[in-house]
């Protein structure tokens, strides 16, 4: 039995193929989560998501703001951006059942090795003032409105950078937008864990007052590990308690499944397959 995190898919089906092919994934023993964004900007986001649903029990996914936009654009919330790959599930004759099982999803995971360490999976970051036990119970919250008949006039107003900080006292839409934008959006903060999404350098350019969101002080998340995605500039980082698995697949980057023991957290293995390009930066 193996476990593997994989990072942002983005309809890269074929690459997800070859990937699993390599490790010799078994569905009937082995278990993969993705990290969120399984779909968009890659050719093949119907196949993707078709898979994901059909290999429940054995793919586990996230959610991450693509797969968030492609529920605002079934709902008419948003238009499809002109490098959106997302018109073949808008659609599939089975596109009400899979956008069904999408807003299912969730926005955390929390799993625990045989030895009770804690793994963390989220799509982008987590706020410093957060634990894990405050990031799994915010992440149900917003859960609980994607599952809801409340679903269209909650992707309605999930869209805005304000407010940009956690306040306990947020209520309603306010407080469920900061979550969604922490879990799925979430690059640089300040120190005071305000979030700023004008830049997706890489870390080393944070702009001024700026750092990487694990990097902030006092992070109540800090010995707690997080895997996530989002970050494609940030690159492969596999740390002790920091695993950020977003190569670029679809730039023509890589696609990295990290296999991680259920029994020992620390003992890992990186597998990666180059991808070829299927968006260009900038374009």
């Amino acid at each position: 039995m193996a476990t593997y995190l994989i990072g942002d898919v983005q309809g890269c089906f074929a690459c997800l193929q070859k990937l699993l092919r390599q490790i010799e994934f078994s569905p009937s023993t082995d278990s993969v989560y993705l990290l969120g964004d399984i779909v968009n900007r890659g050719p093949q986001s119907l196949e993707t998501l078709r898979f994901c649903r059909d290999m429940q029990g054995s793919v586990q996914v996230l959610l991450g703001n693509h797969d968030l936009h492609l529920l605002a654009c079934a709902h008419k919330v948003r238009p499809p951006g002109r490098r959106d790959t997302l018109t073949p599930i808008l659609q599939a004759p089975d596109c009400k059942d899979l956008l069904q099982w999408l807003a299912a999803q969730p926005l955390a995971r929390h799993l625990q090795s045989q030895q009770g360490q804690d793994l963390l999976l989220v799509h982008a970051g987590v706020l410093p003032s957060w634990s894990l036990q405050a990031t799994m119970d915010y992440a149900a919250e917003v859960q609980t409105q994607l599952r809801s008949s409340n679903l269209p006039n909650f992707l309605q107003q999930m869209y805005g950078n304000t407010p940009d900080r956690w306040d306990d006292t947020l209520v309603g839409m306010q407080r469920w937008r900061v979550i969604v934008n922490a879990l799925t959006r979430l690059r640089f903060c300040n120190a005071l864990g305000q979030m700023d999404f004008s830049s997706s350098e890489a870390a080393s350019a944070a702009p001024a007052g700026l750092m990487p969101w694990f990097d902030c002080p006092h992070r109540q998340t800090a010995n707690t590990c997080i895997a996530f995605g989002h970050w494609s500039t940030l690159g492969l980082h596999n740390q002790k308690n920091l695993i950020a698995l977003d190569t670029g697949c679809v730039w023509g980057g890589a696609l990295t499944a990290l296999e991680i023991s259920m029994a020992d957290f620390d003992q890992r293995q990186i597998h990666q397959l180059p991808c070829p390009p299927a968006q260009t930066p900038g374009q």
